[in-house]
């Protein structure tokens, strides 16, 4: 069957395109109207513009290159499988949605507020992203540079690979199990906490209360950049190649630093050593943390 195109249109109407196969559109403009390509399949759309609300719903197999979601694009793709989206802006918030099959590539997310929610099998490619609650409740995800700014990223999300990556989130992978992150930079606080086998590789951080309460905390060749009361009841084994400001009640495991400035076990919390501390040079040791 004969693709049909659909060549530098204007659409303005609900539902304009409402469940068409195996068709290409290019140079369009979805202008007004909701839900344009609602429970559509087979698609490729190129060089197109999505000016209003719910363009892709409910569709399968989409590919979309060179285009574009203004603001008020938002709730874009959402329940879509198999879509892969290259060289787009995306102006407008809350898209992709409970999606399964999602690849992104070189893709700008410039207002990122509740993006990818809910989504499983998902390939990132240098997508930067600026927004809140970034990547929530996702499963089986494959991240090679991504540049986030937004707080709360990664909650509850689960089977997560990040490489090369920069990440400036405060409590990021909160509730997540199975993250592992290469080579990246992350600043925030309260990193990871209440999480299941985090693992860091190559990477450098900065955190206040960073990697705290959480169960198998894996660090191997990292960097704590202004790192205070780390590790509080974590069960953690850390190769850190940097001082560590200061380590608070790491409840089993073993750290090892090239300094730590601060060293606070409460004995009425946590059974002293039950964490092995391996560091040559420790500048105190505190039995009480101050506030």
């Amino acid at each position: 069957m004969e693709r049909k195109v659909f060549n530098g249109q204007i659409f303005n109407e609900e539902r304009a395109l409402f469940g068409i196969k195996e068709a290409r559109i290019e140079d369009c403009v979805f202008e007004s109207g909701e839900s344009p390509l609602k429970e559509c399949s087979d698609l490729e759309i190129d060089c197109s513009l999505f000016r209003y609300k719910y363009p892709l719903w409910y569709c399968n197999d989409v590919k979309v290159k060179d285009s574009n979601w203004f603001e008020m694009a938002r709730a874009g793709v959402w329940y879509t499988k198999n879509i892969s989206v290259e060289n787009a802006m995306i102006q407008a918030p809350k898209n992709f949605r409970r999606c399964n099959g999602l690849k992104l590539k070189d893709v700008v997310l410039s207002h990122a507020e509740e993006t990818l929610w809910n989504c499983e099998n998902i390939e990132l490619n240098n997508v930067t992203a600026k927004g809140h609650y970034f990547a929530m409740n996702c499963k089986n995800m494959e991240i090679d540079g991504l540049s986030l700014d937004g707080n709360y990223s990664f909650d509850g999300a689960e089977n997560v690979v990040i490489r090369n990556s920069r990440l400036l989130t405060k409590d990021a992978f909160w509730n997540s199990k199975n993250i592992t992150v290469y080579d990246s930079f992350i600043s925030g606080e309260y990193l990871g906490w209440n999480s299941e086998k985090l693992t860091l590789i190559n990477c450098t951080i900065e955190s206040l209360q960073g990697m705290c309460y959480i169960d198998n905390l894996v660090m191997k060749n990292c960097k704590l950049i202004n790192t205070t009361l780390a590790f509080e009841y974590a069960d953690v084994d850390a190769q850190i190649d940097s001082k560590i400001e200061s380590v608070f009640n790491p409840v089993s495991g073993t750290i090892k630093a090239r300094e730590i400035g601060e060293l606070i076990v409460e004995r009425d919390k946590v059974e002293p050593g039950k964490c092995n501390i391996i560091c040559d040079k420790i500048g105190k040791r505190s039995d009480k943390v101050v506030w």
